[in-house]
């Protein structure tokens, strides 16, 4: 499942339902503007105590939320997540995940130990950058949980923007960014430096769509791999998956950065609330990934 969400003032989800890629998801005192996404079949989200793929996993412990910094509170060592859940911001009781947390603005991986990678538009200036965490470890790994607390080794803070592009023309959309010190007990990514992505290759995305605790979600197919700057699939993805590794699933190398997609809720007439947007296996827009090989590092890491 796909959506755009602009993300405008903490996870509070208004979604027009008439805009094919241009929907909002907010999140508390956040300026960073997300872009939404859909579910396509199937919706292929897990969380990670449900996924049995041992390698994706694995790579999720790589995988961070970006969350605001107003919305994580330090007493002594401990690190507790304040947020609303997706019911509480509008989406239908009836919706997957409905009851939990909504807190994350977009996604990001490790490529070092002190780096990370996520979508350009997430990250817009130094200040943005700043203004938020990268939280690792926001996920259900063991069961489904209610509250979130971290310790200090799963918190990082962003220091430099090492390079970042977001291109109305060509479409190029990644940044780069240095955290405030190594992340330890976790190995960075493995992704494809040169070449191209296989047409038939199916892919995984890891990352927290429309803000929530950390999904697997798997078994979506190559698109379109006719562009040069990025791919399109048809992951089941939203607003929140800004900025996930989008990976080969055989392999675990990252292949993409998810950046666009088609519109992720839509309101029912008499209804209240939004659920999400449901497309055939092959209609809709199809989601886009950033091609991992556009990303610009030169001797940073």
């Amino acid at each position: 499942m796909k959506l755009k969400f602009l993300l405008c003032s903490f996870i509070a989800i208004t979604l027009a339902s008439a805009l094919g890629h241009a929907h909002a998801a907010a999140s508390n005192n956040s300026p960073i503007n997300i872009i939404p996404k859909v579910i396509y079949g199937n919706d292929d989200r897990l969380d990670v105590f449900e996924s049995s793929d041992s390698l994706m996993r694995e790579l999720s412990r790589s995988t961070a939320a970006m969350i605001s910094n107003n919305n994580l509170s330090l007493e002594g060592e401990t690190y507790t997540l304040q947020s609303r859940t997706l019911a509480d911001e509008g989406i239908c009781k009836s919706e997957r995940f409905s009851n939990q947390m909504a807190a994350a603005s977009c996604s990001g991986f490790l490529i070092s130990p002190d780096t990370m990678v996520t979508a350009g538009h997430c990250i817009n200036s130094i200040s943005d950058c700043q203004s938020s965490s990268w939280v690792f470890d926001f996920a259900n790994i063991t069961g489904e949980k209610m509250a979130y607390s971290f310790t200090k080794n799963q918190v990082f803070h962003c220091t430099k923007i090492i390079s970042r592009e977001k291109n109305a023309s060509n479409m190029n959309d990644f940044a780069v960014v240095k955290l405030d010190r190594p992340v330890p007990g976790r190995v960075p990514l493995k992704y494809r430096t040169t070449g191209k992505v296989a047409d038939g290759t199916v892919f995984t995305v890891i990352g927290h769509p429309t803000g929530l605790p950390l999904k697997i979600t798997s078994a979506a197919d190559m698109r379109d791999n006719s562009k040069a700057i990025y791919f399109t699939t048809n992951a089941d993805t939203y607003g929140g998956n800004s900025g996930s590794a989008v990976v080969d699933s055989r392999t675990g190398l990252v292949e993409g950065i998810l950046v666009r997609g088609d519109q992720d809720y839509t309101r029912p007439e008499g209804e209240d609330c939004q659920v999400s947007v449901h497309r055939d296996q092959n209609g809709g827009r199809g989601e886009d990934a950033t091609r991992i090989t556009n990303i610009k590092v030169n001797n940073s890491l």
